[in-house]
């Protein structure tokens, strides 16, 4: 497991470098549609630099922010932080940030850039609907991503992906509107190519950050729920916990596709089709299906 451990850091560096490169091609690709020549791509360039920066320090409470997560008052979430922190004594971490979302959906996420700026938020349906041991197997998931380092590029991906998006959809509207193609009319034998590319770019960037997303999640998953057993030394209540996220079926209200990928669970409903159209989209689910999850657990 520390083999995978430490191939999942590896992969974090590349996932997050992918990120960067990206957004920084969609930044030069709008500086090259929108006009404006050199100064413009470079423009767009600084500007994707700067979100990059940004995200790295703010991405966390950006998340906490979405979600609608309020810090969770230690007298009135006592069970709650009487479990957080015994999990931290038992596995060496320090103590993470402890916030509640008022949502009825059992559900929880971490965030944070590395463990010792790190925050977990659960909702208070999942506090209603698991008793102990269950929720121990949860916030045991939850640290686990801490430990393992998944919360850097998972929370990363909150804001790049978004800005990606953003960018994309502010150079196309620009070249709807006819603005770009005027200032670049008496350049054109040397602009198309590059162009064309442009848009190429355009057309592709958000659909490859979001398989980029779903990537980022669906093998952590996994290897923190094998990461929690090892914690709390015991799989059925982690099992058990999983058999109840699966077998409620009400959707996280504050959760966003931003977001989803932060989560224990799927927080929203996704394609439950079989054929192609069901196919093509678990491509882009964040979550591996919770069937197989348990099954993987209860074969520890």
């Amino acid at each position: 497991m520390f083999d995978l451990i430490r191939s999942n850091k590896r992969r974090s560096v590349a996932l997050i470098a992918s990120f960067v490169l990206l957004l920084c091609a969609v930044g030069a690709a709008v500086g090259v549609l929108v006009g404006y020549g050199i100064a413009g791509t470079l423009v767009a360039l600084a500007f994707s630099g700067v979100t990059a920066f940004v995200s790295y320090w703010k991405a966390d409470a950006i998340a906490l922010r979405i979600s609608r997560a309020v810090p969770a008052d230690p007298d009135e979430y006592r069970r709650l932080h009487n479990l957080v922190e015994g999990l931290c004594i038992a596995s060496g971490l320090p103590k993470p940030g402890v916030y509640i979302v008022n949502d009825s959906a059992p559900n929880a996420f971490a965030t944070g850039r590395d463990p010792k700026h790190a925050a977990i938020a659960v909702t208070t349906g999942l506090l209603e609907k698991m008793n102990r041991v269950e929720l121990e197997g949860v916030l045991a998931h939850e640290l686990s991503h801490i430990r393992n380092y998944d919360i850097l590029v998972s929370t990363l991906a909150v804001t790049l992906v978004g800005t990606i998006a953003l960018l994309a959809d502010l150079a196309v509207r620009m070249m709807w509107l006819g603005g770009a193609r005027n200032r670049r009319s008496d350049d054109n034998s040397s602009g198309g190519p590059l162009a064309i590319v442009g848009i190429v770019v355009l057309i592709f960037a958000p659909l490859i950050a979001k398989a980029m997303q779903a990537a980022v999640s669906r093998r952590r998953e996994t290897l923190a729920d094998i990461s929690a057993c090892q914690m709390t030394r015991y799989p059925p209540g982690l099992i058990s916990a999983l058999e109840k996220l699966r077998a409620d079926s009400t959707e996280v209200r504050s959760a966003s596709t931003a977001t989803a990928h932060l989560w224990i669970e799927q927080p929203m409903s996704g394609v439950k089709g079989e054929g192609k159209p069901s196919r093509f989209h678990r491509m882009f689910d964040t979550h591996p299906p919770l069937e197989e999850r348990i099954e993987l657990l209860r074969e520890l």
